[in-house]
Protein backbone atom coordinates (compact mmCIF):
# COMPACT_ATOMS: atom_id res chain seq x y z
CA UNK A 1 0.00 0.00 0.00
CA UNK A 2 1.19 3.49 -0.83
CA UNK A 3 0.57 5.61 2.27
CA UNK A 4 -0.04 9.30 1.76
CA UNK A 5 1.31 10.79 4.98
CA UNK A 6 3.55 10.10 7.95
CA UNK A 7 3.83 11.43 11.48
CA UNK A 8 7.20 11.24 13.21
CA UNK A 9 7.87 11.27 16.91
CA UNK A 10 10.93 13.38 17.77
CA UNK A 11 12.90 11.98 20.73
CA UNK A 12 14.31 8.57 19.87
CA UNK A 13 12.79 8.58 16.38
CA UNK A 14 14.08 11.52 14.36
CA UNK A 15 16.80 12.57 16.78
CA UNK A 16 18.92 11.01 19.51
CA UNK A 17 18.13 13.48 22.28
CA UNK A 18 18.70 11.13 25.21
CA UNK A 19 22.04 12.37 26.52
CA UNK A 20 21.15 16.07 26.44
CA UNK A 21 17.86 15.37 28.26
CA UNK A 22 19.60 13.13 30.79
CA UNK A 23 22.41 15.59 31.38
CA UNK A 24 19.95 18.43 32.02
CA UNK A 25 17.83 16.38 34.40
CA UNK A 26 20.87 15.03 36.23
CA UNK A 27 22.17 18.57 36.75
CA UNK A 28 18.81 19.47 38.30
CA UNK A 29 18.86 16.40 40.54
CA UNK A 30 22.42 17.08 41.65
CA UNK A 31 21.48 20.68 42.46
CA UNK A 32 18.81 19.31 44.78
CA UNK A 33 21.25 16.88 46.38
CA UNK A 34 19.39 13.91 44.88
CA UNK A 35 20.71 10.77 43.13
CA UNK A 36 21.31 10.97 39.38
CA UNK A 37 20.59 8.25 36.81
CA UNK A 38 22.41 6.44 34.00
CA UNK A 39 21.70 7.09 30.34
CA UNK A 40 20.15 3.63 30.05
CA UNK A 41 17.67 4.47 32.82
CA UNK A 42 16.54 7.54 30.89
CA UNK A 43 15.41 5.34 27.99
CA UNK A 44 12.34 4.53 30.07
CA UNK A 45 11.92 7.97 31.66
CA UNK A 46 11.58 9.77 28.31
CA UNK A 47 8.43 9.80 26.18
CA UNK A 48 5.58 10.88 28.45
CA UNK A 49 6.41 14.57 28.69
CA UNK A 50 8.72 16.65 30.88
CA UNK A 51 6.50 16.61 33.98
CA UNK A 52 6.50 12.83 33.95
CA UNK A 53 10.27 12.79 33.33
CA UNK A 54 10.79 14.91 36.44
CA UNK A 55 8.45 12.82 38.58
CA UNK A 56 9.99 9.49 37.57
CA UNK A 57 13.57 10.63 38.17
CA UNK A 58 12.81 11.90 41.67
CA UNK A 59 13.01 9.43 44.57
CA UNK A 60 9.50 8.21 45.31
CA UNK A 61 9.43 9.83 48.75
CA UNK A 62 10.38 13.20 47.21
CA UNK A 63 7.63 13.40 44.58
CA UNK A 64 5.71 16.28 46.09
CA UNK A 65 3.82 18.60 43.76
CA UNK A 66 5.98 21.50 44.93
CA UNK A 67 9.28 19.78 44.14
CA UNK A 68 8.03 18.46 40.80
CA UNK A 69 7.05 22.00 39.74
CA UNK A 70 10.37 23.40 40.96
CA UNK A 71 12.42 20.76 39.13
CA UNK A 72 10.26 21.13 36.01
CA UNK A 73 11.11 24.83 35.84
CA UNK A 74 14.80 24.10 36.41
CA UNK A 75 15.11 21.44 33.73
CA UNK A 76 13.26 23.50 31.14
CA UNK A 77 15.60 26.44 31.83
CA UNK A 78 18.68 24.21 31.65
CA UNK A 79 17.54 22.28 28.58
CA UNK A 80 16.78 25.45 26.61
CA UNK A 81 20.52 26.24 26.93
CA UNK A 82 21.76 22.74 26.20
CA UNK A 83 19.34 21.01 23.83
CA UNK A 84 21.85 20.71 20.95
CA UNK A 85 25.06 19.82 22.78
CA UNK A 86 24.95 16.10 21.93
CA UNK A 87 21.63 15.79 20.08
CA UNK A 88 21.78 14.70 16.43
CA UNK A 89 19.60 13.16 13.75
CA UNK A 90 19.87 9.39 13.53
CA UNK A 91 21.81 8.04 10.56
CA UNK A 92 19.55 7.68 7.56
CA UNK A 93 16.88 10.15 8.69
CA UNK A 94 18.01 12.95 6.37
CA UNK A 95 17.97 10.55 3.40
CA UNK A 96 14.47 9.35 4.28
CA UNK A 97 13.12 12.87 4.67
CA UNK A 98 14.57 13.93 1.32
CA UNK A 99 13.14 10.89 -0.47
CA UNK A 100 9.70 11.23 1.11
CA UNK A 101 9.57 14.94 0.33
CA UNK A 102 10.55 14.22 -3.27
CA UNK A 103 7.71 11.69 -3.49
CA UNK A 104 5.17 14.25 -2.27
CA UNK A 105 4.48 12.45 1.02
CA UNK A 106 3.04 14.77 3.64
CA UNK A 107 5.09 14.75 6.86
CA UNK A 108 4.62 16.07 10.39
CA UNK A 109 6.28 15.86 13.80
CA UNK A 110 4.29 15.25 16.98
CA UNK A 111 6.13 15.21 20.32
CA UNK A 112 5.35 15.32 24.03
CA UNK A 113 8.29 17.72 24.38
CA UNK A 114 7.20 21.35 24.95
CA UNK A 115 6.07 22.91 21.68
CA UNK A 116 8.72 25.63 21.56
CA UNK A 117 11.56 23.19 22.11
CA UNK A 118 10.10 20.75 19.59
CA UNK A 119 10.05 23.42 16.89
CA UNK A 120 13.55 24.66 17.77
CA UNK A 121 15.12 21.20 17.61
CA UNK A 122 13.37 20.20 14.39
CA UNK A 123 14.30 23.49 12.74
CA UNK A 124 17.96 23.16 13.78
CA UNK A 125 18.37 19.54 12.73
CA UNK A 126 15.94 18.90 9.89
CA UNK A 127 14.32 22.18 8.88
CA UNK A 128 10.68 22.90 9.64
CA UNK A 129 10.03 23.38 5.92
CA UNK A 130 10.22 19.60 5.48
CA UNK A 131 7.03 19.22 7.50
CA UNK A 132 3.42 20.28 7.11
CA UNK A 133 3.15 20.60 10.91
CA UNK A 134 5.54 20.46 13.86
CA UNK A 135 3.74 20.33 17.20
CA UNK A 136 4.68 19.57 20.79
CA UNK A 137 3.03 19.76 24.18
CA UNK A 138 0.97 22.93 24.56
CA UNK A 139 -2.03 24.31 26.37
CA UNK A 140 -5.32 22.92 25.09
CA UNK A 141 -3.77 19.89 23.37
CA UNK A 142 -3.67 16.62 25.33
CA UNK A 143 -0.32 14.84 25.36
CA UNK A 144 0.18 11.43 23.80
CA UNK A 145 -1.18 8.76 23.93
CA UNK A 146 -4.31 10.88 23.54
CA UNK A 147 -4.88 10.90 19.75
CA UNK A 148 -6.03 14.53 19.53
CA UNK A 149 -2.73 15.82 18.14
CA UNK A 150 -2.49 13.02 15.61
CA UNK A 151 -6.06 13.66 14.49
CA UNK A 152 -5.30 17.39 14.18
CA UNK A 153 -2.45 16.52 11.83
CA UNK A 154 -4.68 14.13 9.86
CA UNK A 155 -7.21 16.92 9.38
CA UNK A 156 -4.48 19.37 8.34
CA UNK A 157 -3.11 16.84 5.85
CA UNK A 158 -6.59 16.20 4.47
CA UNK A 159 -5.75 12.50 4.68
CA UNK A 160 -7.77 9.78 6.42
CA UNK A 161 -6.03 8.31 9.50
CA UNK A 162 -5.84 4.86 7.90
CA UNK A 163 -3.67 6.30 5.12
CA UNK A 164 -1.11 7.70 7.58
CA UNK A 165 1.88 5.92 9.10
CA UNK A 166 2.97 6.87 12.59
CA UNK A 167 6.66 6.23 13.34
CA UNK A 168 7.75 6.27 16.98
CA UNK A 169 10.03 4.51 19.41
CA UNK A 170 7.97 4.06 22.60
CA UNK A 171 4.85 2.37 23.84
CA UNK A 172 3.27 5.82 24.08
CA UNK A 173 3.77 6.31 20.33
CA UNK A 174 2.31 2.92 19.45
CA UNK A 175 -0.70 3.62 21.67
CA UNK A 176 -1.16 7.05 20.08
CA UNK A 177 -1.08 5.60 16.58
CA UNK A 178 -3.58 2.89 17.41
CA UNK A 179 -5.84 5.31 19.28
CA UNK A 180 -5.89 7.47 16.14
CA UNK A 181 -6.46 4.39 13.91
CA UNK A 182 -3.19 5.04 12.10
CA UNK A 183 -0.56 2.45 11.20
CA UNK A 184 1.89 2.10 14.09
CA UNK A 185 5.51 1.50 13.09
CA UNK A 186 8.23 1.10 15.72
CA UNK A 187 11.71 2.60 15.42
CA UNK A 188 14.04 -0.02 16.89
CA UNK A 189 16.98 2.43 16.97
CA UNK A 190 15.24 4.55 19.63
CA UNK A 191 14.64 4.21 23.36
CA UNK A 192 12.77 0.87 23.50
CA UNK A 193 13.36 -2.70 22.36
CA UNK A 194 11.68 -4.47 19.45
CA UNK A 195 9.78 -6.59 21.96
CA UNK A 196 8.54 -3.49 23.79
CA UNK A 197 7.25 -2.00 20.54
CA UNK A 198 5.54 -5.13 19.26
CA UNK A 199 4.02 -5.72 22.68
CA UNK A 200 2.55 -2.22 22.74
CA UNK A 201 0.82 -2.44 19.37
CA UNK A 202 3.34 -1.89 16.57
CA UNK A 203 2.24 -3.30 13.21
CA UNK A 204 5.88 -3.40 12.16
CA UNK A 205 9.27 -2.66 13.70
CA UNK A 206 12.15 -1.41 11.57
CA UNK A 207 15.84 -1.47 12.42
CA UNK A 208 16.96 1.36 10.10
CA UNK A 209 15.14 4.48 8.90
CA UNK A 210 15.48 3.52 5.23
CA UNK A 211 13.30 0.45 5.84
CA UNK A 212 10.42 2.87 6.23
CA UNK A 213 10.44 3.30 2.47
CA UNK A 214 9.51 -0.37 1.96
CA UNK A 215 6.47 0.01 4.17
CA UNK A 216 5.56 3.28 2.43
CA UNK A 217 5.62 1.51 -0.94
CA UNK A 218 8.58 3.54 -2.21
CA UNK A 219 11.57 1.97 -3.95
CA UNK A 220 14.64 2.07 -1.74
CA UNK A 221 18.10 3.23 -2.86
CA UNK A 222 20.39 0.34 -3.83
CA UNK A 223 22.45 0.57 -0.61
CA UNK A 224 19.31 0.01 1.49
CA UNK A 225 18.36 -3.40 0.09
CA UNK A 226 18.62 -6.35 2.43
CA UNK A 227 16.96 -4.56 5.34
CA UNK A 228 13.66 -6.30 5.95
CA UNK A 229 10.92 -4.92 8.23
CA UNK A 230 10.05 -7.15 11.16
CA UNK A 231 6.32 -7.50 10.67
CA UNK A 232 4.09 -8.24 13.64
CA UNK A 233 1.99 -11.26 12.71
CA UNK A 234 -1.58 -11.15 14.00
Amino acid sequence: MRYKGIIFDLDGTLADTLEDLADSMNRVLALQGLPVHSYDAYRYFIGKGVTNLVAETLPQEKRSEELIIQCYELIVADYWKNYLVKTRLYDGISDVLNILKGQGIKMAVFSNKPDGLTKKIVEALAGNDNFEMVIGAQAGLPVKPDPAGAMLISSHFGIAPGDILYLGDTDIDMMTANNARMVAVGAQWGFRTKEDLLGSGASAVIAHPLELLQIMGIEMPAHAYGKTPVICKS
